[in-house]
């Protein structure tokens, strides 16, 4: 049971922001997110040589050729008498799942870096309660047992965002910016990001504005700003481009943000749309255009990134431009993954909720150690939460977010190390609020867009014990899509499960499936598990 109470929450504005850089490397990751190289918190420092022995196990760990991934690793179990907070920033990114997809169904089992736990749960929709009153948001939870490890629970939480009347949508300005290099030659690349583009176009009014640039050795101008409903030039323009020369990105993303603030509709919603294989070799690069993107992010323009392309496909410069610019990131391997993101999801591109953080605090009465499944390039300091200069993930229109907890109860037996007692403190004592029958309490701090004081959603969450059987059809989906992404990733923490047990899950859930989504989820878990027992003989 949930027991959601909603209420504003204004706080000024800190002044200052703290990020660090990597300058050895293409591009850093976003502000504030940890990653491998990053110091993880006291109490976190614990089964880096299980990792490291595990990781050397993993049987299908090269990537294609050129083609390059962020490495990460499973988030551990975190002791809840160490650490009863966790934070993390949203992601609404989905690229991770269709590129996998696109692997799959090429017969080759993916890379572990490639698998993005949240993207995977993150690409379906959910049936949560809409939203209603002064909040752009709801938030909602769920709880059950485990499947992949049934001594535990799982925890789903779920953040809607409002849906938008297509005939109350609000203006938008669009600057398209499209990767014309030679890399982009390819049928999947250049051809099918014109199309793609061309879907969008279709679905524009006169109140719209388009413009279009290109890169290749340098950037140019190929259409100036437009009305959205002039598609017949917008299409012209479109089906001039063709692909040759180096990648100056750098150049072409300064060219497409210039036009975008020139042209900025004030109370729309203004975005650069960038489509590439990722490959930027001339220019602007590394941790310059991180800077230059992290400076233009505040003038109210976002960046949506498209991936195309196999075999030249840099995952994870592209994931780190949408996270530093207030944006998605989303690969399109089919001209039915660009009807979803541009004609089903259109509305999308409307921001209504910006800098969203969440952070949920365990009862130490009910919860022994927790563990945030995914999200481990977006995890912040606890301190983050309130501070509303620090950037997190932004939600538009339409967008709904899932996070997975899975949680180890009193009386488990789990391996995790404790830190040493302390010599001038005792440990806290137990308020009168962990004697209740909450299990957690979830917070979400948001901005609405163009206001500078973040507001508070939140909830607690009763403890309930119930067999997974009988949880929600949407949470039972919602697990199975979480196990095979961890069993793709070879995860130390996938539990007792295999293909067959995650296709049984999701078969039971599928549901209505008007778009058929969630049965092509089933052919994808069939084709992985075809593909591991080949690997096996």
């Amino acid at each position: 049971m949930v027991r959601a109470s909603l209420r504003a929450f204004s706080m000024n504005r800190l002044i200052g922001s703290s990020f660090w850089i990597l300058a050895a490397v293409l591009l850093v990751p976003s502000t504030g997110c940890k990653t491998e190289m990053a110091k993880a918190p006291r109490g976190d420092r614990v089964g880096a040589a299980r990792h490291e022995a595990h990781d050397a196990k993993r049987p299908h760990d090269k990537a294609a050729p050129g083609e390059e991934y962020e490495r990460r690793r499973d988030n551990p179990f975190h002791l809840v008498a160490n650490d009863p907070l966790s934070t993390f920033s949203i992601d609404v990114d989905t690229a991770s799942y269709t590129n996998v997809r696109r692997m799959l169904n090429e017969n080759t089992l993916p890379p572990a870096d490639a698998v993005r736990v949240e993207e995977f749960v993150n690409y379906f929709t959910y049936n949560y309660p809409a939203p209603e009153g002064e909040h752009p948001i709801t938030l909602s939870a769920e709880s059950a047992a485990c499947p992949w490890n049934p001594q535990h629970q799982l925890v789903r939480i779920g953040i809607q965002g409002v849906h938008i009347d297509p005939a109350r949508m609000p203006p938008r300005n669009l600057v398209f910016l499209v990767d014309t290099s030679g890399s982009m030659a390819a049928p999947n690349r250049l051809p099918l990001l014109k199309k793609a583009l061309a879907l969008l176009t279709k679905q524009l009014n006169k109140r719209d504005r388009v413009t279009i640039v290109e890169y290749a050795g340098r950037a140019g101008l190929v259409l100036p700003t437009t009305a959205g409903d002039q598609h017949a030039t917008i299409l012209a323009a479109l089906d001039k481009l063709f692909a040759e020369g180096s990648t100056n990105g750098g150049d072409g993303i300064q060219m497409a943000y210039d036009l975008a603030q020139k042209s900025f509709i004030k109370g729309g919603a203004n975005r650069v749309i960038l489509g590439t294989d990722g490959d930027f070799n001339v220019g602007l690069t590394g941790a310059e255009l991180i800077r230059f993107i992290e400076q233009k992010r505040d003038t109210g323009v976002f960046l949506t990134v498209l991936g195309f392309g196999m075999g030249n496909y840099k995952d994870a410069t592209l994931e780190k431009l949408a996270q530093h610019g207030n944006g998605t990131h989303a690969y399109i391997d089919s001209m039915a993954e660009a009807q979803r993101v541009f004609v089903e999801q259109i509305a999308n591109l409307v921001p209504i909720a910006n800098d969203v953080k969440v952070q949920v605090e365990f009862n130490p009465a009910h919860v022994q150690a927790y563990r945030l499944i995914g999200y481990e390039n977006r995890l912040l300091n606890h301190q983050d939460f309130n501070d509303d200069t620090k950037d997190a993930g932004d939600m538009g229109a339409g967008h709904t977010v899932t996070a997975l907890y899975e949680i180890v109860p009193h009386g488990v037996q789990i391996q995790v190390p404790g830190t040493s007692s302390l010599k001038y403190q005792e440990k806290s004592k137990l308020t009168l609020d962990a004697n209740s029958n909450e299990l957690i309490t979830v917070n979400v701090r948001y901005l609405p867009p163009t206001q500078k004081q973040s507001k508070l959603v939140t909830a607690a969450i009763d403890r309930q014990s119930r067999p997974f059987a009988e949880a929600s059809r949407d949470f039972r989906f919602a697990a199975a899509v979480a196990s095979f992404a961890m069993l793709l990733r070879e995860s130390p923490h996938k539990g007792e499960t295999s293909f067959a047990q995650v296709h049984q899950w999701a078969k039971t859930a599928t549901g209505p499936d008007e778009l058929g989504h969630r049965r092509e989820f089933l052919r994808l878990v069939q084709t992985a598990e075809r593909l591991a027992n080949q690997q096996k003989r």
